[in-house]
């Protein structure tokens, strides 16, 4: 037991890339420096994400994919050419033809020694998944949990997506959360209207304007911040969480 921490001590950490894509998308790369290993999440376009790892000196050996939406997808046959093994949600395998490899709720994938559990989310779409590296401290969530937001309900309910917040805010405070899209002002501009009372998204959204004013991004974030700031995650119910998201898909602040 003693050995195996001592290891795990030994381990560099993971090097984790974001890379904009299309208009308001986030690929991810994550580097295992020890192994020499890159995996690609979510590469919605490959021209960006191939450059960004070239940048880098990686080459993608992998692709993750959360979800079948084309702006997740899009660049997969391109990163497939050019070496890369794509794995996706079993459930969703006949929208995207370019998978080498299904997984779902418990499986385990790898870069290098680092080890990503499969979470099973449903909500956004039918099979969406999520990448959880717990030792890592990191998660990929890709159109489930938004920094102050979460996905649409194009093929689930609330309480879909109820259980998916749940599952996410039982996580560590300190787990950084990858998620795929530059939503951030507009969500904390609902969420300002959602809990007019919260000082802690007061001021999250004076630095969040002040980031985009900067032309920076703003996430990765973190549990403990959507834990403060998401009125989607803070939801006490599937009812509450549903009234939230059909405000939000109204809501034009």
């Amino acid at each position: 037991m003693g050995v195996d921490a001592e290891q795990r001590q030994l381990v560099m950490a993971l090097e984790i890339v974001r890379v904009p894509v299309l208009s308001d998308n986030y690929a991810w790369l994550i580097h295992d420096g020890d192994a020499g290993e890159t995996v690609a999440v979510d590469p919605g376009e490959a021209g960006p994400v191939l450059a960004a790892a070239a940048a880098h000196g990686w080459t993608v050996g992998q692709v993750w994919t959360t979800h079948w939406h084309p702006d997740h997808t899009g660049g997969n046959a391109e990163m497939q050419a050019a070496g890369a093994r794509i794995t996706g949600p079993a459930a969703e395998a006949a929208k995207i033809p370019t998978l080498d490899a299904t997984v779902a709720e418990g499986d385990e994938v790898r870069i290098g020694a680092h080890v990503a559990t499969v979470m099973t989310v449903p909500g956004h779409t039918a099979g969406h998944i999520a990448f959880h590296l717990a030792e890592d401290r990191a998660i990929f969530t890709g159109d489930t949990l938004f920094a102050m937001g979460c996905g649409r309900l194009f093929e689930g309910d609330a309480a879909d997506m109820f259980a998916n917040m749940q599952r996410y805010a039982a996580l560590p405070d300190d787990t950084m959360v990858y998620c795929g899209h530059e939503y951030t002002q507009s969500n904390g501009r609902y969420a300002l209207v959602a809990e007019p009372d919260n000082a802690a998204i007061v001021t999250r959204m004076a630095e969040v304007d002040a980031a985009r004013a900067r032309g920076e991004a703003t996430v990765p974030t973190s549990i403990g911040l959507e834990r403060a700031t998401n009125p989607f995650l803070r939801a006490s119910s599937a009812a509450q969480l549903g009234d939230h998201r059909r405000a939000k898909d109204s809501f034009r602040g």
